[in-house]
């Protein structure tokens, strides 16, 4: 299959199938070429990942999101507030109201997310809004039963420090984890999945491969978080959930394991943290 010119060669395929647990196929960067969701699923299959998570983050993309799982059988949908659209919001109940209700629009709506903080784009001014929606949004997940997704930006503090007063869900996801090692032990000792992406191959991210390598084997996911933040050594071209292998190999030498029994490994913990097979 030729693929565009802003995209990285297919990698080798995985000897086992995985699940992006985040993508947004409906996002386009600007000045960049996109994949039709079709050709970015075919794609993926191709080389083992089997599945993908589409995540919606403001009302249009949620609205996509549950479109999308209607349409592919190997797409479930999340579906929220951004913490950097929650602002943006003058009538709040009202978002969220419509959030809810399409959270609830169909079966394969699982995921309540990304909901979270951003304390890197979002000022003082609207963190306020942020919290307010990050609450309702763990209230959602609560109450729907339904994995819940956390952005969490230069706020792991305060990520914590509202879960610890809202409670958690049954199932919940630190989103592209960003934290430590020690980070990622009070995440876990919540009951936290923790999400790797291709920030994990980045030469900066000795912290991250150390989180990586102290988190449970069965606690561990893997996402693209496409089409943003392209792995190694494909940084500045355009990420797709076929870039999922390159991820996965980086994944299994950090944590000294065959690569197979990793895969089979991060499937089995998807399916958990998303309740179950689709």
């Amino acid at each position: 299959m030729t693929l565009k010119q802003d995209f990285p060669p297919l990698p080798e395929a995985l000897p086992a199938p995985v699940v992006d647990n985040h993508c947004h196929m409906d996002i386009v960067r600007d000045g960049h070429e996109a994949l039709e969701p079709a050709e970015a699923l075919a794609l993926a299959g191709s080389v083992g990942v089997t599945r993908i998570v589409q995540i919606g983050c403001d009302l249009p993309s949620a609205r996509w999101a549950v479109e999308a799982a209607r349409t592919h059988d190997n797409v479930i949908a999340g579906v929220a507030l951004h913490p950097n659209d929650a602002p943006l919001h003058q009538d709040l109940d009202a978002a969220i109201a419509e959030i809810e209700a399409l959270a609830m629009a169909h079966d394969k709506v699982r995921v309540i997310g990304e909901t979270g903080l951003d304390f890197f784009r979002t000022g003082d001014d609207g963190r306020a809004a942020q919290q307010e929606s990050f609450r309702r949004h763990i209230d959602l997940a609560i109450r729907l039963d339904k994995t819940l997704q956390i952005h969490d930006r230069d706020a792991h503090d305060a990520v914590l420090e509202v879960l610890d007063q809202e409670g958690t869900p049954d199932r919940w996801v630190m989103h592209c984890f960003s934290g430590d090692a020690d980070f990622a032990k009070r995440c876990l000792d919540r009951g936290a999945y923790l999400s790797f992406s291709g920030t994990v191959t980045f030469g900066n991210a000795g912290d991250l491969r150390d989180a990586l390598a102290i988190t449970p084997k069965d606690r561990i996911l893997v996402e693209t978080d496409a089409p943003f933040l392209t792995p190694t050594p494909h940084r500045g071209k355009t990420n797709s959930a076929y870039l999922i292998p390159v991820t996965m190999r980086a994944m299994a030498a950090v944590r000294g394991v065959d690569l197979e029994e990793l895969c089979l490994q991060v499937n089995a913990n998807t399916e958990a943290a998303f309740g179950g097979t689709w």
